[in-house]
């Protein structure tokens, strides 16, 4: 008898009483802003014999990072003064739950983003992996607010199973800046550990490895945004 293999999924858990309140977390790709959508793939106006008119609608690299995983969203809408060129901020809101909280500056003396205080964002969703995948979380990617930056961590999902919040820095303009229920806060990219433990092989091509590498930047000249598709179809 064959046993049919537990298909690997992520779960997101909130408590009971947030069910049906706070957004849940959503596919990257079904999450898209709006300047992304209205972009066009080729610009009609710059499209010459000398120009191929294309966006970056059309670079599989940077659509596959925006698409990867999932994104979780704020639970409600918060308000956020900034001031004194971004070294204060003030955060409100009228949800019946923590959103945002402070982190001392000490944690991270002498950052690259200093004197910007450190700050939270608390998440209600708890996150479960299969054994042995983590998560990746970090700033929507391809997605500048202007407002805010989180920043990037890995956590073990498969053991870790509390309720995970976002360190974030200001980074907005003075003034008052009204982040929305349901903004983009973070994306949550799963992965295998075990991924992490390739060996690495560092040192010149050898010369038949040439070949593959030029067939490769050929076909991504000669047609408009080759890159995966047509490389997976080759293999």
């Amino acid at each position: 008898m064959f046993l049919t293999p537990k298909p690997r999924s992520i779960r997101f858990l909130c408590r009971p009483e947030d069910d049906g309140v706070i957004p849940p977390p959503v596919p990257a790709k079904t999450f898209m802003p709006d300047w992304f959508r209205k972009l066009p793939a080729v610009d009609p106006e710059k499209l010459s014999t000398g120009d191929n008119g294309l966006t970056v609608k059309r670079c599989m690299p940077f659509l596959d990072a925006m698409t990867a995983g999932w994104i979780i969203r704020l639970p409600a809408t918060v308000r956020m003064e900034i001031s004194d060129g971004g070294k204060k901020v003030d955060t409100a809101w009228d949800f019946d739950r923590t959103l945002v909280s402070n982190h001392g500056a000490h944690q991270v003396a002498g950052n690259p983003r200093a004197p910007l205080p450190p700050c939270k964002f608390h998440n209600y969703w708890s996150i479960r992996t299969p054994p042995g995948w983590s998560c990746l979380f970090v700033q929507p990617l391809n997605r500048p607010n202007g407002i805010f930056e989180i920043v990037s961590g890995v956590v073990d999902t498969d053991s870790y199973t509390a309720e995970i919040h976002f360190p974030f820095f200001a980074t907005g303009t003075d003034g008052l800046h009204i982040i929305e229920k349901g903004a983009p806060i973070a994306q949550v990219i799963s992965f295998e550990r075990k991924a992490l433990e390739l060996s690495a092989d560092i040192r010149a091509e050898r010369e038949d490895e040439k070949p593959d590498r030029t067939r490769v930047f050929r076909n991504t000249i000669s047609t408009d945004g080759w890159y995966r598709r047509s490389a997976r179809a080759q293999r």
